[in-house]
């Protein structure tokens, strides 16, 4: 292999380029569903090449190809030069990489229980335990329990001397129980929606999830969804759980703070930023106890890796600090424009796409507030939503509205009746801004977004989010008809 990487790093730099990377990138995957008692999928799937990056007098190139052959990389690596070339015919300004060092270096996700060694059987019988305890509550219209897993292996080598090696494991699960009735669907899942939790892990991740343990409660939930009564509409006080604000921080914070977005680099898929350079270091994003940072060191988390595919190595900076915005995502391209080395936050979602600017594990640090059953008490009057459903944020990430699988009236401190369809909308740093309570670390989880999108061709890559439940005041809540 450091015969072919050397031959694609000389070979473009004797046809230009001043600067010159190698990404070879294995992966291989597994996804398992049980629906109904019935094994509804079992697949699994494995992608190898390789991807050469160029600079050639200040604009980009890139080729990739799945034969690791010596005439195919050399043809690849004049491929990238070329296109580089081609780039520069429309080159406004030069790219100027930053300072960070070349690294040599090895990573790999740390894990009890490899997922690929584990039987077939052995997965399948977590699953179907679950779907068996859902299926004896009446009611229950559709089950299904899901499994999913990857490996990549990936070696990056550029023309400054870095030589990484990384190995990223992750594996994630999930339950979801729907009931249906003529006039409607109601769903709960378990423990989070789209797929579950996922994380770089084993596949003790999983066993760690205790799926059966919690399928009759979201069956049972999602039965009486049917005939809670609505959620009610108007200015209320908002208690938001820690999967459901997870997902928050990852439309409202995560993707505004991607700087390719905020400097229009990126806007073909979802928009660009109102948090623009100006903001840098002057705007009040959220209330004094708001604290945000990007973190991919954090263990587990689906953002968590050794170096990104620049070779810089992972970070852990702020991105919000008292409520005042001091950071954002950035690369090696795009960090010198603010004055700035890169955080290590530009990955590819495989060997044949460029890198791009994606979120690491952009996290809402806790606060002081205890448990969340601590938050309740302490709320006169309000609602409390959990588990995301559906949501929709503006080009420039400012207004949005979300949709949650179920809320709780509160009242005197108390749960009390529960309401369907809830939903709640603000505009961005309003929101954050009358957050007035976090709970306490051991309510704090980190969550894993499988499916983060972005690019054009779109790149689907592994996020993170921790948070735990918070309380945000004067929050228009129940929008929509139903």
């Amino acid at each position: 292999m450091q015969e072919l990487i050397d031959l694609a790093l000389d070979v473009a730099r004797s046809a230009g380029a001043g600067y010159a990377d190698i990404r070879i990138v294995e992966r291989g995957t597994e996804s398992l569903t049980v629906k109904n008692g019935n094994l509804a999928e079992a697949s699994s799937n494995r992608s190898a090449g390789f991807g050469v990056r160029v600079l050639v007098d200040g604009a980009w190139g890139f080729a990739g190809s799945s034969r690791m052959e010596r005439a195919e990389v050399e043809r690849t690596a004049r491929e990238a030069v070329d296109i580089a070339r081609a780039s520069g015919l429309a080159l406004r300004e030069p790219i100027v990489l930053d300072d960070s060092p070349a690294a040599v270096a090895v990573y790999r996700t740390p894990y009890r229980e490899d997922p690929f060694e584990v039987p077939l059987d052995e997965k399948l019988r977590l699953m179907f335990e679950a779907d068996a305890v859902m299926g004896k509550v009446a009611g229950v219209t559709l089950r299904t329990s899901s499994m999913d897993f990857g490996r990549e292996r990936k070696t990056f080598a550029s023309s400054e001397g870095a030589r990484i090696e990384q190995e990223i494991v992750d594996s994630g699960a999930g339950i979801e129980a729907m009931a249906f009735n003529e006039h409607e669907v109601q769903r709960r899942s378990y423990p989070q929606s789209a797929g579950g939790q996922h994380v770089t892990g084993g596949f003790e991740a999983i066993r760690d999830l205790h799926l059966d343990d919690n399928a009759q409660r979201i069956a049972e939930e999602a039965v009486a969804l049917l005939d809670a009564p609505q959620c009610p509409s108007g200015e209320m006080t908002l208690i938001v759980d820690s999967p459901q604000l997870a997902l928050q921080v990852h439309e409202s914070c995560g993707h505004p703070i991607e700087l390719d977005r905020v400097l229009g680099m990126e806007a073909s898929f979802a928009g660009t930023s109102f948090l623009t350079i100006d903001k840098l270091d002057k705007l009040q994003y959220g209330s004094e106890i708001v604290n945000i940072e990007a973190d991919a060191t954090a263990p587990g988390g689906l953002g968590t890796f050794g170096f990104d595919d620049e070779g810089v190595a992972a970070q852990k900076v702020p991105i919000v600090t008292a409520g005042r915005l001091v950071g954002y995502l950035t690369s090696r391209e795009t960090a010198p424009i603010i004055g700035r080395r890169s955080m290590g936050s530009s990955r590819a979602s495989g060997w044949n796409v460029i890198p791009l600017i994606r979120m690491t594990n952009v996290n809402l640090l806790p606060g002081v507030a205890g448990t969340l059953d601590d938050l309740i008490a302490d709320t006169s009057e309000g609602l409390f939503v959990s588990t995301n459903h559906a949501w929709s944020i503006d080009d420039r990430r400012l207004n949005f509205q979300f949709g949650t699988e179920v809320g709780w009236l509160i009242k005197n401190g108390r749960l009390t009746q529960m309401v369907k369809n809830p939903t709640y909308t603000g505009i961005t740093p309003r929101f954050w801004g009358s957050c007035d309570a976090i709970c306490s670390p051991s309510e704090w989880t980190l969550w894993g977004v499988p499916n983060c999108g972005k690019g054009e061709p779109m790149q689907t890559h592994g996020v993170g989010h921790g948070a735990a439940p918070a309380r945000f005041r004067g929050v228009e809540v129940g929008v929509g008809r139903w």
